[in-house]
């Protein structure tokens, strides 16, 4: 089976037949194309990259030393491609990467940089939100070029797609690479080739186990999403998304049961759940409840009582958050979700 046309997370024959088996039949979401509109018709997709094109490694959040990122450098110019290190990599300002003055020169000057095709953030953490409003996109807008991450990274992403139009790259980031290529198992490789398949054009398909809190139906929509913590600081802000029409994903880790409730009830209370064209949940890591007094509800009927009165496509365990199946998705571009019983595949469109 061709990797770059199919990738999936395997779960035990019995585990995945008493899943199918407890499936409910939910009120089906039909889409519609004559019904659907694209909100952002100027959508820009920045170059694919080829053969010799340079990735540029930058801290924006942070720190992060040289040797941690030598697995990713190896890694990436096994793939053909130069890599331009930023100043940086290696700095320390407490947790940041350098100070913001530091972290925002570095990411500027990646941005203003003609030969570098594509920016790979070095790792999460935080600290893109503190330079964010004062970095000068002029000359991205005239030239995008791919900005790749996740975690703290979605501020670029929800920046970019909503005052930009330009699509990015959510993805592992440098402290993801296994030190050793050859002892990493076919899960870890897959999700760090998917990156380089997203950079080069290649037409992303993705299969998800189904499970019983699926709620069936097909969708169209550019995708936007990320951290569901990081979208919560950013609501009323610049960086801010507008979700209507759109397949929005989600991802958390570190957080307590209470924490994922009010982050939902923000998404719902403030109608970015409303209009949705779709929504998939990716990876979510949850805190013990504190004092050892149960919450109540899993993170499944969290978001399902959020998602009442609504009737569009739902997928949950989609393979994509703070977990080692964390394949790459390409923020701002269209896809189609497709829902269903015993299947759920989701791809891009590219045009």
């Amino acid at each position: 089976m061709n990797r770059k046309h199919f990738l999936a997370t395997i779960l035990p024959a019995s585990i995945a037949a008493n899943a199918l088996a407890q499936t409910k039949p939910h009120k089906n979401h039909q889409f519609h194309p004559d019904s659907y509109r694209d909100k952002n018709p100027q959508l820009m997709i920045p170059p694919y990259l080829k053969t010799g094109d340079t990735i540029g490694i930058t801290s924006p959040a942070g720190y992060i030393t040289l040797k941690d990122i030598e697995p990713a450098v190896a890694q990436i110019t096994s793939w053909g491609f130069q890599v331009k290190i930023g100043d940086t990599i290696g700095k320390r300002d407490f947790t940041y990467g350098g100070t913001d003055a530091e972290r925002l020169q570095d990411f500027q000057a990646m941005l203003d940089n003609h030969s570098i095709k594509a920016i790979l953030c070095a790792r999460g953490g935080y600290g893109a939100v503190r330079i964010i409003d004062n970095i000068d996109f002029t000359n991205f807008r005239k030239r995008p070029k791919w900005v790749i991450g996740f975690s703290d990274i979605t501020v670029l992403h929800s920046h970019i797609h909503q005052q930009y139009n330009v699509a990015t790259i959510h993805s592992k980031m440098c402290n993801s690479f296994p030190d050793d290529w050859s002892l990493a198992d076919a899960e870890q490789k897959a999700t760090i080739l998917s990156i380089k398949d997203a950079l080069q054009g290649t037409p992303m398909v993705y299969n998800a186990i189904p499970t019983a809190e699926n709620v069936w139906g097909k969708a169209k929509g550019v995708l936007v999403g990320g951290n569901l913590k990081t979208l919560e600081s950013l609501a009323a802000s610049t960086s801010d998304i507008d979700t209507a029409g759109k397949i929005l994903f989600v991802e958390d880790t570190g957080e307590y049961l209470y924490s994922i409730d009010r982050m939902f009830w923000n998404l719902q209370r403030s109608g970015k759940l409303k209009h949705l064209a779709g929504l998939i949940v990716g990876g979510f890591k949850i805190k013990e409840d504190l004092g050892g007094e149960p919450f109540g509800k899993t993170v499944y009927e969290i978001i399902k009582e959020k998602l009442e009165g609504y009737h569009y496509p739902v997928c949950f365990n989609f393979p994509v958050g703070h977990q080692r199946n964390n394949y790459a998705l390409k923020c701002g571009i269209i896809h189609e979700l497709d829902v269903a019983v015993d299947k759920v595949i989701f791809k891009d469109i590219i045009k």
